[in-house]
C-alpha cells in the first residue's frame, strides 16, 4: 500500500511559479509562523537554496528548503512542511531525505518546536540529535529545539 502511495507521488524542483501553493502549505501547517510573501519570494529564488516539492496529482502537498552555509561546513532546513490532510504517510521523511541527498556539507541543522513531538521524533529516526534550545524563538515565545545530524 505504502508502495503504491509513492508510486503517485513525486519529489520534484520547487519554482517560482510554486508561490501560490507555498503559500498555501506554510499558511496550513505554521498557523503562527507562516512565512511572510518576501520570505516564499526569497526561498524559491535564492540561487543557493534547495527548494524540493511534494506533488500528487498535479498538486503540491509538501515542501522543504535548504540553505547552504558552506564556509560554516553545514546546511541548515529551513522549512519542512506538509499539508495537514496529508500528513501521516512519509512524505516529509521523503523530502528529507531526498533533500539531505543533495548535500555536500557534512552537517544539517534545522530547528522544530519543542511541542511538535512527532517531527522531534521523525529527526531522531533520520539521526538527528538535540545540540541546542532556543528560548522564545517562534512568535508566539515558544522554544525551539536544535536538532544536527552529521554525515
Amino acid at each position: 500500500m505504502l508502495q503504491d502511495y509513492f508510486a503517485s507521488m513525486h519529489i520534484l524542483r520547487a519554482t517560482l511559479r510554486d508561490l501560490g501553493p507555498l503559500r498555501r502549505i506554510e499558511q496550513a501547517c505554521f498557523l503562527k509562523d507562516a512565512w511572510p510573501l518576501l520570505d516564499l519570494l526569497a526561498v524559491l529564488t535564492w540561487p543557493e537554496v534547495v527548494r524540493l516539492k511534494a506533488v500528487e496529482d498535479g498538486q503540491m502537498i509538501g515542501f522543504i528548503a535548504r540553505d547552504p552555509r558552506p564556509s560554516e561546513h553545514l546546511a541548515w532546513i529551513a522549512t519542512v512542511g506538509v499539508l495537514p490532510e496529508y500528513q501521516r504517510r512519509g512524505i516529509g521523511r521523503a523530502l528529507l531525505r531526498e533533500c539531505e541527498q543533495r548535500l555536500t556539507q557534512p552537517r544539517i541543522r534545522l530547528c522544530v518546536r519543542v511541542s511538535n513531538e512527532s517531527a522531534i521524533r521523525l529527526y531522531q529516526q533520520e539521526g538527528y540529535l538535540a545540540m541546542d534550545t532556543w528560548r522564545e524563538y517562534y512568535n508566539d515565545k515558544e522554544n525551539a529545539v536544535v536538532m544536527e545530524k552529521i554525515r
